[in-house]
């Protein structure tokens, strides 16, 4: 999925074709940069020799100068044992907020069949960290921390990548942004600009601040093929449901890519003047650097019959997700995400159980009817079913595996909207009055 690069010219063009982020998830692909720079920089000794001091000092002048900031204050460096990591990993997926988020985003995802039913997320992210930590800043101490026994290679790699996060947060409050809740589409968007400076930024300073696509032996595609390949050494993280892999793996490599776009295209510009607020301007250059566009927001109105216990979105990247979970098809997936403009979902309790209600925004009604007809395609082939309604239906309905489904498109306010709504058999599909929703650009 990841490896579908961005494309020029109009949304029509294009067409041809997370759990809980913050903090947690900046830290869990670490390794496979880690691994692939390693191999990719190793024409390049490193200069960074001795206590963490000496490779501090080292680092600093260098990201500085690749970055344009300054640090405004010197960053702590401590060491962690291996126990330490993962008890903080624990509070951090243990704390309520966190906590609270896990349990929506799992359930939810669950409904959505992008996660197994069987899966403990909190157990398993434990775990993938525990695998992967080398290194992490932590913006609520302000501090750095290396793991006791790291590899010496390692040490060096990661401490130049966490402290360009150091330096970001000394500029932005990146502890701010990990706490956005019932955003996740803007969040990941958000992270992919720090990852993204940090991947980028770091490989610049490795390679005494030249250009990365011009100078890294095989060039950027090389390091973003040997993140992949690497993935055969991590067992945990080559287990993990491809939801987890590829929303941990976004920020790195398309967040680097449109940190490579922003310094090509707009030099000298502060890039935290105004960062991406949508995984659609991460994928798209020209949503970003273009004329600008921004997700149109959606309010729910209250259901009908119905608890709401959560709300969350998306985004294009993770509705591509859904769409390759059950279609496996990458140039489907990318096709049928393509257009979207805003979505919201909400999980509930009613009758019979938990159901889930999906709404989402389309820049075109081409766009929306292509949607509508890929998760009709989509249902039936993950529920081996066949839709009540006649095909070319504005609405069309499912019976399955103990659920009833029901896809929608129509106009509000002038704007084609699709709903999917997910619900346990006998339960009414009309929780959702899309007539109510409130869209606002």
């Amino acid at each position: 999925m990841e490896r579908e690069r961005s494309r020029e010219g109009t949304k029509e063009s294009r067409k041809a074709v997370r759990a809980s982020a913050g903090s947690r998830a900046r830290i869990i692909a670490a390794a496979l940069l880690l691994a692939a720079m390693t191999a990719a920089c190793a024409e390049k000794e490193s200069a960074y020799e001795g206590p963490f001091g000496r490779e501090v000092s080292e680092a600093i002048p260098k990201i500085e100068a690749a970055i344009g900031l300054k640090f405004k204050r010197p960053p702590r460096v401590e060491s962690r044992s291996k126990a330490q990591v993962r008890e903080f990993v624990t509070r951090q997926v243990t704390e309520p907020r966190a906590a609270r988020e896990f349990a929506g985003i799992t359930a939810a995802y669950k409904r959505l069949g992008m996660l197994p039913d069987t899966l403990d997320l909190e157990k398993f992210l434990v775990d993938l960290l525990e695998e992967q930590i080398v290194g992490y800043y932590d913006p609520k101490t302000k501090v750095l921390y290396v793991v006791d026994d790291a590899p010496k290679d390692a040490v060096g790699i990661t401490i130049t990548h966490e402290l360009v996060h150091a330096l970001q947060d000394q500029y932005i409050s990146l502890d701010s942004t990990q706490q956005i809740e019932g955003q996740n589409d803007r969040q990941s968007a958000a992270q992919a600009v720090f990852e993204g400076q940090a991947v980028y930024e770091q490989i610049s300073a490795m390679l005494g601040g030249t250009n990365v696509a011009m100078n890294l032996p095989g060039g950027w595609d090389r390091v973003r093929d040997m993140i992949r390949d690497n993935q055969s050494s991590m067992p945990v993280f080559a287990a993990a449901p491809v939801v987890i892999q590829e929303t941990l793996i976004f920020p790195y490599l398309s967040g680097a890519e449109f940190v490579r776009n922003f310094k090509e295209r707009d030099a000298g510009k502060p890039l935290y003047e105004s960062i991406p607020v949508s995984t659609e301007q991460i994928l798209h250059p020209t949503a970003y650097f273009g004329q600008r566009d921004d997700p149109t927001a959606i309010t729910l109105p209250p259901l009908s019959g119905a608890t709401p216990v959560y709300q969350n979105t998306l985004g294009e990247f993770e509705t591509r997700l859904f769409l390759f979970q059950h279609l496996n098809d990458q140039n489907e997936a990318v096709r049928g995400a393509a257009g979207w403009d805003g979505d919201r979902y909400v999980l509930f309790n009613a009758a019979g159980g938990q159901g889930l209600a999906w709404a989402s925004v389309w820049d075109s009604r081409v766009e929306a009817s292509e949607f509508f007809d890929i998760l009709d395609r989509l249902i039936r082939k993950r529920y081996d079913v066949t839709a009540a309604s006649a095909p070319g239906s504005v609405s069309r309905s499912y019976s399955a595996s103990g659920r009833s489904l029901q896809i929608t498109t129509q106009e509000v306010g002038g704007r084609p909207v699709v709903t999917y709504v997910d619900v346990p058999v006998g339960g009414s599909t009309s929780v959702l009055d899309v007539s109510k929703l409130e869209l606002k650009q």
